[in-house]
């Protein structure tokens, strides 16, 4: 199966606007992987960066296909660290996901995030058998599994916790541009 997009016909940009709450909550739900709970708190992560704006520490990275949001990333600074990042969501739509999409908004969020000064980038995840794929991702794109927070979600659902160091070169953090 070809993907529906070529690299070259995406737009990208970083600003929410209140269009993505729909857009957003949409994407999350194609993947059939969260529980409401989950889709409300992607909801609520973009309501919050549009009522508070930079100061909300949410940042965003929005893929887009003639208007159309089809894959995107939320990752911001964790408070009280310097140099460490968190990457609340990264998500691309059911119907395009696995042809590569999610590698270059990763890339793309590892850049912005280097270019912030940001050192550490932390993510988690979920042990069910349906994240697997998530966990292979996270190793593929170079992330460590760090720790494990035993029935954290619920029994036998434990919280997987994923870092990566990035390494600064040329000031960008990776001496290249995708």
């Amino acid at each position: 199966m070809k993907p529906l997009f070529k690299l070259d016909e995406l737009t990208w940009r970083e600003d929410p606007i209140l269009l993505d709450v729909e857009s957003i909550k949409g994407l999350v739900e194609s993947s059939t992987f969260f529980s409401p709970e989950e889709l409300q708190i992607a909801v609520e992560l973009i309501q919050e960066r549009l009522s508070k704006g930079m100061y909300s520490g949410y940042h965003f990275l929005f893929s887009e296909r003639a208007g159309a949001v089809i894959g995107y990333a939320c990752y911001g600074p964790i408070p009280g660290t310097r140099d460490s990042h968190d990457l609340y969501w990264i998500a691309v739509k059911n119907d395009q996901r696995g042809f590569g999409l999610g590698k270059v908004i990763l890339k793309r969020v590892e850049q912005k995030i280097g270019a912030l000064g940001g050192r550490k980038i932390y993510v988690e995840t979920s042990s069910r058998d349906q994240y697997k794929p998530t966990q292979a991702f996270y190793s593929k794109c170079g992330y460590k599994k760090e720790a494990v927070f035993r029935d954290f979600y619920s029994a036998g659902d434990d919280k997987i916790i994923y870092v990566k160091t990035l390494s600064h070169q040329d000031g960008d953090g990776f001496g290249g541009s995708i």
